[in-house]
């Protein structure tokens, strides 16, 4: 279950179960020991896919998505932040790439793929970063050629917060929904609330 803190890895539960996915959530990871880059004392802290999903009926990369959710207020700038990690930056308090090791450090995406495929039975997934809201080019951050070979050619996707509630809004019905999100977009649904 997601911690009640974070609303937007809520809002992701609730729209890839309404897209007929199972979730698991804060699945975690690490380098393995034996990469010869693995260093014990900046390594040993597990980072976490914030949900993995699995839909049993569709094949290929959308089968699993394995979901990083950012749920930054100020949004999402694929430009800034890819400049910021090729950059060396620091921004929020630390190098840019840690909130994205798996896609710029090789140790830390085999890791990811490895737990994929330790949890899944499948090298064939979705990376998708879910974000509040994007300023900017989705398709700068999709494409990027270096994040795209750490995940082994793995299609990458950016969701937005919009998108989401949007397409959940539209089909919700009577029906109780799964999660407490799907139930209080219910509630403002049923009220008369404009989503």
């Amino acid at each position: 279950m997601a911690t009640k803190e974070d609303i937007l890895e809520q809002l992701v539960e609730e729209f890839l179960i309404h897209r007929g996915y199972f979730i698991r959530h804060n699945i975690k990871y690490l380098p393995d020991k034996s990469h010869p880059d693995f260093v014990t004392n900046q390594d040993s802290n597990h980072s976490d896919i914030d949900v993995l999903a699995l839909h049993p009926m569709l094949h290929g990369p959308d089968r699993i998505w394995a979901v990083s959710c950012k749920s930054w207020q100020s949004g999402f700038n694929p430009k800034f932040e890819i400049e910021a990690i090729k950059q060396n930056k620091k921004i929020r308090g630390r190098e840019a790439w840690r909130a994205f090791r798996e896609l710029v450090k090789p140790k830390w995406s085999e890791g990811f793929r490895t737990v994929i495929e330790k949890n899944t039975g499948s090298s064939s997934f979705t990376y998708v970063l879910a974000v509040a809201k994007v300023n900017g080019d989705k398709g700068v951050w999709e494409k990027d050629e270096d994040f795209l070979s750490a995940m082994n050619g793995n299609p990458i996707k950016i969701i937005t917060f919009r998108e989401m509630l949007s397409e959940i809004a539209e089909d919700l019905d009577t029906t109780l929904a799964a999660t407490e999100v799907g139930r209080m977009l219910q509630m403002f649904k049923s009220s008369g609330v404009s989503l």
